[in-house]
């Protein structure tokens, strides 16, 4: 078996066989395919796409590649989202899942872009580190029943390689390969049920609909053929989530919600996510059931003492769920002002993601700092009316704030005559 017949093979369209995949998958990641014959693979699949099949052997090879973790605990879930702007829904739906009794064992990684990512805004607390032992791991499962960690060497490391080259060949946006590096590494991380947040629209990798229902069912499928649980919710992500861009003050936005603070968007999102994931794991049999599950945690305060137990576990310091204050804050805050009155129609997403980058509080490298106090608070959201002067947003940064981003902060918010009803979920595939 050669590589440079299979890379003509797919090159034709023509579907590669289970044992070509293996040898492609684990040739690679030993070092025997050099990095140009992967990358000429890599773009013939952007081009011709791969079929249901090739997808699910091209994960199956990927966990492979690595160490699985074999964990046998009962209700495990795990929640992966596509990536979104001003997405906090992994810090309020794991302690809430974890309180109700499932076992919620994640692997999360850090922001990249404009997309935040859920181990930056866990490093907000003081002193909390993602690096656990598998040993670490399982025995905090079975005291708490929630661990969150980072992507580790072992767990589908090929996935790691062929990313680096996806990064810089252009081949990042191809759905076959999202699926593929996505189901690799939760089925690695050994859940038995996976829900997912597929997300949508100008601000998510997906922009269409239809991208982002067949990236869905492509997840879905993998899962079902590796015999797991999987859930996807095609979730809207023209506007921003919740009503906070940035890592503490995201942070806050969570504490807030389980503190019983409704945040429309993203408490709504939060909750069908919990309610997917507890029908999905069969730990109640009703929407109507996890809806009352969901409400009762928070209203007693379970999931939020969840929340810190988990925080302090992982050698955070928890005194800041007492004083939100104490979360330190950027040097420079700025309120921005609508230049016109209306209803919001809509708050475009991508541009201020990309704001809150130039503010400090995304990357443009994997290795790259970031200003935990950065970010962007939103103070008013798709349907609210607004007058001239109204405060519509606040900066933050330690940096200098040009004019030409306020102006672009500004310009985020469209305006009408009329109250417009936005959508949040599209679609739920099981």
């Amino acid at each position: 078996m050669k590589m440079y017949d299979l890379i003509t093979k797919k090159k034709l369209g023509i579907a590669l066989n289970s044992d070509e995949i293996e040898f492609i998958v684990q040739g690679y990641n030993k070092g025997n395919i050099p990095d140009y014959q992967m990358s000429a693979l890599l773009m013939a699949i952007y081009f011709n796409g791969m079929s249901l099949k090739e997808s699910t052997d091209l994960t199956i090879e990927m966990v492979r590649s690595g160490k699985e973790l074999s964990l046998d605990f009962p209700f495990l879930v795990d929640k992966h989202s596509t990536g979104g702007v001003a997405d906090t829904t992994s810090l309020i739906v794991a302690p809430i899942l974890a309180a109700a009794g499932c076992t919620v064992a994640k692997m999360s990684g850090r922001g990249l872009g404009h997309t935040g990512g859920t181990i930056d805004k866990l490093e907000s607390f003081p002193g909390f580190s993602t690096s656990l032992s598998n040993e670490q791991f399982i025995r905090q499962l079975k005291e708490i029943k929630l661990a969150i960690i980072g992507q580790t060497e072992n767990l589908a490391p090929v996935d790691k390689k062929i990313y680096a080259l996806r990064d810089v060949t252009a081949t990042v946006n191809s759905i076959p390969l999202i699926a593929s590096s996505i189901m690799s590494k939760k089925l690695a991380a050994g859940a038995d049920t996976i829900v997912l947040d597929v997300k949508c629209g100008h601000g998510a990798f997906m922009e269409t609909l239809e991208d982002a229902k067949e990236l869905a069912s492509t997840m879905v499928s993998i899962g079902k053929r590796a015999n797991k649980k999987v859930v996807a919710i095609i979730s809207d992500m023209n506007n921003p989530l919740g009503k906070s861009i940035g890592n503490i003050l995201e942070v806050v936005d969570s504490i807030e919600v389980l503190k019983g603070k409704y945040i429309s968007r993203l408490s709504n999102l939060s909750e069908t996510i919990v309610t997917e994931a507890l029908l999905a794991c069969n730990k109640v049999e009703t929407k109507e059931e996890a809806a009352n599950v969901y409400k009762d945690l928070i209203s007693t305060g379970k999931a939020l003492n969840k929340y810190k137990e988990f925080v302090n576990a992982q050698g955070g310091d928890a005194s800041y769920f007492e004083d939100l204050e104490k979360f330190p804050k950027a040097k420079n805050i700025l309120d921005i002002k609508a230049d016109s009155s209306g209803f919001i129609h809509s708050i475009d997403a991508l541009p201020l993601g990309e704001i809150a980058m130039e503010l400090g509080a995304g990357r443009y490298i994997k290795d790259e700092q970031i200003d935990l106090t950065a970010g962007i608070k939103i103070h008013k959201h798709v349907g609210d009316k607004v007058s001239k002067d109204d405060l519509i947003a606040t900066l933050y940064t330690n940096k200098n704030i040009s004019s030409m981003l306020i102006d672009r902060t500004r310009s985020s918010f469209k305006f009408g005559d009329k109250k417009l009803k936005e959508k949040l979920i599209y679609e739920i595939i099981k």
